[in-house]
């Protein structure tokens, strides 16, 4: 069969098909899109006018919040407009560009995150070669490689779904262009493509969760050799924070990407989805940073500029 859908493009079903929701839906992503745009803005500008906050620990969070922000302007814009339109079409570069990007962006925030608390384990459990082992040209090694292999993998993926013929329909039963839904149109075996999505998110995501998973168990059983009770709460308290987005934002990319094709149910993907698009980038600037002491102080000092 020809594939007459990719030439045309696709038909976003969004959200909600009900009239009165709609409304509550747009207000609801807008608010959220609001708040994570300005906590990332404001974590990104703090760090680069205070040069205290200009640590490894730091420059990985601006990485995180730069992530952050593309992330969730590669998807959220188009979700606005589509709810309130009655035109919830998008063209086929335009439905590409975005599985590439959010596709890209999502896989180079697990290696940050990973890299991230292996930063945290250097801090904590190797204070005195701290400076040694994150130096400089480490952390620019670690980041770039982040983007980089994301972005390859991505490309590799984009590539191969859309060699996919597409004829069962053009109608996507989802809010943004994402690859497992996408499968569901297609009218060709896709073996091939769910084994290189299996191998690849779970290199990345998998492999990522376990460095970071790994890395915390060594932080907490640091924390409990410190004898102050003040000392040991406030450590846990930071790192329950801290596994909590990063137990979420795993959880729901391998639910995503790691389960079986026949395993598809179009609103749970939809709530499962909204959660590390549209929720994870929202909460990273108030769990990671705006509940740190430095963070707080820098706002203090940098209120006059900040208001310029």
């Amino acid at each position: 069969m020809e594939n007459q859908t990719t030439k045309s493009g696709f038909v976003l079903l969004g959200l909600t098909d009900v009239p009165y929701l709609k409304p509550l839906c747009f207000s609801v992503f807008l608010v959220m899109y609001v708040i994570t745009l300005s906590g990332n803005l404001l974590l990104i500008l703090l760090v680069r006018i205070n040069s205290r906050l200009q640590t490894p620990m730091y420059f990985f969070l601006s990485n995180l919040s730069f992530i952050d922000i593309c992330f969730s302007s590669t998807i959220v814009p188009k979700i606005l407009k589509n709810t309130l339109s009655q035109d919830t079409s998008i063209s086929l570069l335009g439905c590409g560009a975005q599985m590439y990007f959010s596709l890209a962006l999502g896989s180079t925030e697990c290696f940050i995150l990973a890299v991230m608390a292996f930063d945290r384990y250097a801090a904590i459990c190797k204070p005195l070669h701290y400076n040694v082992i994150m130096n400089n040209k480490l952390c620019f090694s670690l980041a770039a490689g982040s983007w980089t292999m994301s972005f390859t993998n991505s490309g590799i993926h984009i590539f191969l779904t859309f060699q996919l013929p597409y004829c069962k329909s053009h109608h996507i039963n989802h809010f943004f262009c994402e690859i497992p839904p996408l499968f569901h149109l297609s009218c060709r075996d896709i073996w091939f493509n769910e084994v290189l999505m299996y191998i690849s998110a779970g290199i990345i995501a998998m492999c990522s969760f376990c460095l970071t998973l790994v890395s915390y168990i060594y932080i907490i059983s640091t924390i409990l050799k410190i004898r102050s009770s003040q000392g040991r709460h406030k450590a846990f308290s930071t790192c329950t924070s801290h596994l909590t987005v990063v137990a979420l934002y795993y959880g729901t990319i391998m639910f995503m990407y790691l389960r079986p094709h026949s395993v598809y149910i179009p609103e749970i993907d939809k709530t499962v989805s909204i959660l590390y698009t549209t929720v994870t980038p929202m909460l990273n600037p108030i769990i990671y940073s705006m509940r740190n002491e430095d963070v707080k102080r820098s706002l203090r000092m940098n209120k006059d500029i900040l208001k310029k």
